[in-house]
């Protein structure tokens, strides 16, 4: 059981980490329908420098090279907290709204609560 969002992007909320309004963080409006144009691009970036600056991105990326879970003692371990696994995870997001405003222009998906 999880949370789904899809769209013009599709993919799964991580579970108990990323909340389902997610996206919001990277300026698109809500009702849990989700809307980007190429006017957000800009915004988009900047966010996700401002994750890219906040947080230790390869040491969660070399941890998830070779793990399919977590949890707290583990990531602790490793360098990195549960809020920058959450913030790695609205990365993640964001990457693929990008992505997908700058194949198609704009990028509309929806996403369970």
């Amino acid at each position: 059981m999880g949370r789904y969002y899809n769209g013009d992007i599709e993919g799964k909320f991580w579970f108990a980490l990323q909340s389902s309004d997610a996206p919001t963080r990277f300026g698109g409006w809500t009702e849990l329908s989700f809307s980007f144009n190429e006017d957000d691009i800009d915004g988009v970036k900047e966010e996700l420098k401002r994750i890219e600056d906040k947080i230790p991105m390869d040491k969660i990326k070399k941890y998830f090279e070779t793990n399919t879970g977590w949890n707290e003692e583990k990531i602790l371990d490793q360098g990195f907290t549960v809020a920058n696994l959450s913030d790695y995870a609205d990365h993640e997001i964001g990457t693929r709204i990008l992505k997908c405003i700058e194949q198609n222009q704009e990028c509309n998906f929806t996403g369970q609560l």
